[in-house]
């Protein structure tokens, strides 16, 4: 199972939702880290299509998941802390309005 750390920014951002953007948030989390966890295994390469997961442009790094059609989450790798498993570092989650 993949890892993760939350830095204050997304910590912030997070406390900023409401409580049914943070619950859609967290059905969308769940297909993410399954995703992730279907990677290690070898079993996909890249996310499903409808988490719409790409690289956020001037940003080295950073990857945006779309979690609702105005909402993002951004994120990028951080080293691993268990051999083999993805470590995600969330760094920023709501409107448009938080890519660069």
């Amino acid at each position: 199972m993949p890892t993760h750390i939350e830095n204050p920014s997304f910590k912030r951002d997070l406390r900023r939702l409401t409580p049914a953007q943070a619950t859609l948030f967290e059905d969308r989390l769940q297909e993410f880290v399954a995703d992730l966890a279907a990677m290690e295994e070898g079993r996909l390469i890249w996310f499903r299509a409808g988490l719409r997961v790409k690289k956020v442009k001037g940003e080295l790094g950073a990857y945006e998941m779309s979690w609702a059609p105005d909402r993002r989450a951004i994120f990028s790798w951080g080293p691993q802390q268990i051999p083999g498993k993805r470590h995600v570092v969330w760094l920023r989650i709501g409107s448009h309005d938080i890519l660069p």
